[in-house]
Parts: C-alpha cells; structure tokens; sequence
C-alpha cells in the first residue's frame, strides 16, 4: 500500500489500514516531508512532533522525487506490487505528474487508488484549497455549533480530517472487497456533510433549521454539561423516554407529565433549571451514585489528564506506548486479527534503500 499523502486525512487512512496489517510505504519528497513533521507539539525526548509519530505509526517512509524521471518510475515499480495508492494532492495534480488513475491501473489493473481531497475530484469547488476548516464551515457543522449569544463555532481538533481519514480507510476496504481496479473519491466536505444526521431532511421537508444551542439538542430534554457543587462537570442525556422519565423523578419534575420527548421538549427551561439546581447542589459523586440508582445515563466530563489514569481506558488498552509516547490504541478490536502497533512514525526516508531493493529487479 503505496501513501503519497499529508497532513492527517490521507495519512489517517494509511494509519488505519498500517494498524491492521497492512504494509504502508509513505512517499515523501526530499527535503520537504510530511506537514506533521513539524506540526504543533514536540516531543523533547527527540524533537519530533506527536502528531508525526502518531500519524506515521507502523509505515515504512521513502523519499521518491516524482518531478523526476527517475522518482516516477520508481514510484509505477512500487505500483506494480501494491493494491491501494492514498493520495490527497489537489484535483488534477497527480495528472499533470503523469501519474493519473489511468496510468497507475496499467501498471496495475486491479489496483485502488484512494484520492481524498477538499470538495472531490470534480464540481465547482473542486479546485478550491481543501482545507478541514472550510469543510466545517460548509458542511452546516459550524452554523450549529456554539450557543445562541455566540457565534459558529469551529471545532477545536483537527474532526473532519480525522472523520475524512476514516471514511477514507472504510471506502478502500470496500474497494478491496469488490476486487476490481477503481478509483475511490472522498474528500472532507462530504464526509463531514455526512455526519450532520437528518438536518438537511428537516430543512427539505419542513423548512427547520437547527439554531445553535450549545451542548443541548432540538429533540431531547435533557441534553446538557452541569457544574455540580464542587466544581466538577458532568454531561446528561435522556435520549431514550424511559430514561428521561426517570431523570425527572430524580431531580423532583412531574415523570408522567414529562414522560415523553414532545413534552420535555416544550418544558426546555423549566427542566434545564432543575436539573441544573439539582447538580449544583450535590458533589459530583454524589451525582455520579443518584444517576446510577436512578438508572439514568451521566458521566464526569474527561479532560486527558482523566483519561490518562482512567481505569476503562486502561482496561480496554485505549491508550498505547509507541516509542516512548503515550497515544491512542487500535481504534477497533477484531478477535480473529487483531491489529498490532510496532512503531511510531519513522524518520523522514529512513526505510528507501529496504523498499527499493526489494523490488524484482531492485530498482534504484
């Protein structure tokens, strides 16, 4: 499986698949590595960024220069004994490379080529810098997020590039599946469209747009974050009608009257109040144990430093040392074939000389 990505959607993919198995080579032009190489946080043990040793985890890294004769034949060698191409250069570049779909599936008919882009490989936009926060912007996500006083709200991770990657990763093993050479398309708007549920049916078919309302949502009462007594937060839903009824009776509104999500609904402020005086005056164990006895679903709000030490992440071996860091584990578990994490990202074009040499002839 041949990665010439950056940054996280493209390289998200090829960490998906690299953690289940698959051997991920990572083209890189010389000189001019990946963006996570130098991206945000470093690690002072060695000066490399977190987000390069996570992204790059399990692949191999090459440095081919595909401006170059050379580098492009070197790459079509590669081509010939991969089943998937990742790549999320803009719409056309791979073309004006001389590398387009067509010229990679005659090097290999049954290869998949994932493209992954900012709006697709074709359309109006499609030339436009794919860039994750225009995707937000444009997806209908941040004219939602945020509250009523505020503003849209961007969100503060890199989410529609990890939402991308994970479409992407998803879409190749489907393509795999069919068995037949093709070209996989996805790009960061799309996939963050996707994740916005029945909005566009409820504007469509009744004409509803959705206001921001912070962490609260249209159709279920109560759905919020609360400050209990001793400065603690927790976050409560009832997004089942047995469960609200009896968070009502928890915190001493009328069950039956609020029974039902219509009802609730209507009755936003006056629960919100309640249920928020109910909390505020209770530590957040205590919450915690009156949720629990009621049945009804609550739970502290984490930060990393709680989910550093929390014994259900550490059970389910949610959090993996590679190379000295602390990061995510597999983000699936499968019992016949498990994935496995062997290293973090590797030095810019550490494993060249091993790839080359192992095509038949080595092609140097």
């Amino acid at each position: 499986m041949l990665e010439l990505a950056t940054v996280v959607a493209g390289p998200g993919c090829g960490r998906y698949l690299a953690d289940f198995g698959a051997d991920v080579i990572k083209i890189e032009r010389p000189g001019a590595g990946d963006t996570t190489r130098t991206l945000g946080w470093r690690d002072p043990a060695d000066d490399t960024t977190y987000w390069w040793k996570l992204m790059g985890r399990n692949k191999r890294c090459i440095e081919l220069d595909l401006k170059t004769d050379l580098g492009r034949s070197q790459l079509l060698a590669l081509v010939a004994t991969a089943d998937v191409v990742i790549e999320n250069f803009r719409p056309g570049k791979l073309e004006a490379l001389g590398l387009g779909p067509d010229v990679l599936l005659d090097a290999r008919h049954d290869l998949v080529i994932t493209r992954i882009s900012g709006f697709g490989q074709d359309g109006p936009y499609a030339q436009r810098p794919g860039f994750a926060t225009l995707a937000e912007a444009m997806s209908g996500f941040a004219a939602i997020n945020g509250t009523a006083e505020g503003g849209p709200t961007l969100p503060p991770i890199a989410l529609t590039d990890e939402v991308a990657g994970l479409t992407a990763a998803f879409a190749t093993m489907v393509a795999l599946h069919s068995g037949v050479g093709q070209v996989v398309d996805v790009n960061l708007l799309e996939s963050m469209f996707q994740v916005m549920g029945p909005l566009l049916s409820a504007y469509t078919g009744s004409g509803y747009l959705q206001p921001r309302m912070g962490s609260e949502l249209p159709y279920s009462v109560p759905r919020n974050t609360y400050r209990c007594g001793d400065g603690r937060w927790v976050a409560v839903s009832a997004s089942a009608e047995s469960v609200g009824a009896r968070v009502m009776e928890l915190v001493g509104l009328d069950a039956d009257a609020l029974g039902s999500f219509a009802a609730r609904v209507a009755a936003r402020d006056e629960i919100n109040g309640a249920v928020g005086d109910w909390i505020g005056a209770r530590s957040a164990d205590e919450v915690l144990a009156g949720f629990a006895e009621a049945e009804a679903a609550v739970a502290l709000v984490f930060d990393m430093a709680d989910i550093a030490t929390d014994e259900h992440f550490a059970a389910r071996r949610s959090l993996a040392e590679l190379g000295g860091v602390t990061m995510q584990g597999l983000v699936a578990r499968l019992s016949a074939t498990p994935g496995r994490l062997d290293w973090a990202g590797r030095p810019q074009g550490a494993d060249t000389a091993e790839v080359l040499a192992e095509l038949d002839p080595p092609h140097r």
